[in-house]
Parts: structure tokens; sequence; C-alpha cells
């Protein structure tokens, strides 16, 4: 068996939760505290609220006791994963939560910096990384995973050398793995390049850009013109946010854009086409925009346009007989149809009569 997401035909909103606290944190708790947690933490991240949320608002919404939201609060604190803010010293139960970045948490409790002596040291100067510490963080699925990603864009081993360079800049430069994994792939496909110490200049570019997510990186290559954010958009579109663009399907979207001369927006509204198939793809997607390019369709206008025309429906004619095949069960003109009734009385009565005098 295995699990598949579709995507819905409207955005009603999304509240991502970091896996470090569902394959860590979630495990240990009761599903109450679970609950609390992932309410509050939805609240958090709501920027339109308009009501006044509270520790009661939480207990209401789940049908829950206000004693149990307190004691879920208690045990995420002994968690260290939230900070109590008090309102007040007199009201014990009044004040605000406090939710702690669980990647920064995971970052400062594996890889502690080493100051100078001067505390002005550049990026490389201020850490390093033990060989105990770069052994502890091989064992972390987050982080195994990505050197496993690496290895496969690189087509080599990463040595430990370059595994402990790699998780420096976890500290040097607060990004996530994803965008680790998406420096490598994009100094392989653009740059054609795969050395370390390349990859890290690019991710020092993008960290002075601001740039410290995959969703940042897709915005501004995008911004840029750059064909390498065409294929992060798409892959995104279809639901691959973590796989790598392929030669092949780097290629066909290639053709998109400079065969068909199609515009970012109308290869997205061809994806949108996805959630009709369970299993996306690009030669799909592309079946789609062959069909439009072959019908002229050059703009989303064009594309309405051929949605809203009317379709002919083939409706038999009233004014037109039916030419019916005579099968031979259809009887032919009837010869007695040339007599009145009156005629066909007699000439029955007459049969009678003939009948009588034989």
């Amino acid at each position: 068996m295995g699990f598949i997401k579709n995507p819905p035909s409207i955005d009603l909103g999304d509240t991502p939760i970091e896996n470090i606290f569902i394959d860590v944190y979630m495990p240990m708790a009761n599903g109450t505290f679970v609950k609390v947690y992932l309410l509050a933490y939805k609240y958090a991240l709501d920027p339109e609220r308009n009501m006044e949320v509270n520790n009661m608002t939480i207990a209401n919404n789940l049908t829950i006791p206000l004693s149990d939201v307190l004691a879920a609060w208690d045990f995420w604190e002994s968690k260290q994963i939230i900070k109590k803010i008090f309102v007040s010293d007199e009201d014990e139960t009044n004040y605000t939560v406090e939710f702690i970045s669980l990647k920064q948490l995971y970052i400062d409790n594996t890889f502690k910096p080493i100051q100078s002596k001067d505390e002005t040291s550049s990026y490389e100067e201020g850490y390093s990384l033990s060989t105990k510490d770069l052994v502890e963080a091989n064992q972390v699925p987050m982080i195994k995973d990505m050197f496993l990603d690496i290895n496969n864009i690189i087509n080599r081993p990463l040595v430990p050398n370059e595994k402990r360079q790699v998780l420096e800049w976890f500290h040097q430069y607060n990004i996530e793995t994803p965008l680790i994994i998406k420096a490598f792939s994009y100094c392989k496909h653009k740059k054609n390049k795969k050395n370390v110490n390349y990859v890290g200049g690019v991710i020092r570019n993008w960290h002075d850009l601001g740039i410290t997510t995959v969703e940042a990186l897709q915005e501004y290559l995008l911004k840029q013109g750059e064909r390498y954010g065409l294929y992060e958009r798409v892959y995104k579109a279809l639901g691959f946010n973590f796989r790598e663009p392929t030669e092949s399907d780097m290629k066909i979207m290639d053709k998109w854009v400079d065969d068909y001369n199609f515009s970012l927006e109308l290869v997205l509204k061809a994806c949108e086409n996805s959630s009709k198939t369970s299993n996306p793809n690009i030669n799909y997607i592309n079946s789609i925009l062959a069909d439009w390019y072959k019908k002229g369709i050059n703009t989303i206008e064009d594309l309405n346009k051929l949605d809203t025309k009317p379709k002919k429906i083939n409706t038999p004619s009233n004014n037109v007989p039916s030419n019916k095949m005579k099968t031979k069960f259809h009887l032919s003109e009837s010869r007695f149809e040339q007599y009145s009734d009156e005629e066909l009385e007699s000439i029955i009565l007459n049969k009678q009569k003939n009948k009588l005098n034989r």
C-alpha cells in the first residue's frame, strides 16, 4: 500500500507542521496534548484572525476541560518546544504561548558553535564540527536522507570532510535541508558544477539575498527569468516538492517555452488538470499542452473562449421522415383496402352461401 495526496480544487488554507514534531514529539504525547498544540499552532500562523484566542477558546473548540489545555502546555514546556510568557504575576493561567522553531532547536542542540576569542569571526571561522557531531548527525533520518539525495545528484558519495562542510551550513546560514538539496541540483543542472565549495558559495549568495527556504528560491528564480525556476514551479504544481527534475522532463518543459511560446501561467493552467489523474506526470501535461498548441491556443483568454464555445448537438429533425428498413414481417398493402365496409360484408356473405349450397 502507499499514501498519495490529491490537490484540492479550492484552496482553503494549510498549516505547515515541522516534521520534527511529527517524528519526535507527537509519539511521546497523548492525543489531547497533540490536538491542543496543533490547534494553537494554527491560530499562531493565522494573520487574519479577528477574534481573541486564549486557552478557553481552545478548550471550547476541542470540547475539553480548561485543565486539559493547561496540562498540555505544561507538558510541551517540559519538552522545551514552547515558552510561556506570563501576562500577570497574579494569574498563573494567563499567559501567551510562544512556539519554538524545532529546526532551530535541533541545530542549537546538535551543532554547538565555537566562538573565537574576539567573537567577531567570519562565517567559516566561527564554527567547527567535531567527528562525534558528524557521527551523531548521520543517525538523524532528515540528515541521512539529505546526504543520500546529494549523493544521487552528484553521482558519488560525499566524503566525511564534505559532509562536515555541508552540516556547517546549517549554523552559518540557518537554512533547511531541502534548500541544500536544491542548491546541489541547481549547480549541477544550471552551472554544471558538483563541487561542494562551489555549492557553498551559491548558498552563501542566496543567504545574502535573504533566500533561506525553497519557496523563496523558486520565487527569486522566476523573477530572474531562470529556466530552472520554471522546472521547480511546475514540479511543485504537480506535487513533486522534493523531487529533482530529470533531463527528459527538462527537455519537454523547454519545448513548452521555446517551441510553443507558452507562458508560465498557461503551463500552470494545464497542471491544474493533474487532479483528473491518479498518477500525474510531465508526459500527461505535455499531451494537454500539445493539444492546445494544435488548436491555436496561446493565452488564457484563448482557452476561456474554447471552453465557452457552444457545442453542436445532433438531433434528428422532426420534418425529415424516418426511413425504416422493411423486414419480412412488414406486410405489403392489402388488396382488401380497395373495398368499402359494405362491399367486404357482401363478399363474405356470398362466400358463406356458396359453401352451404355445396
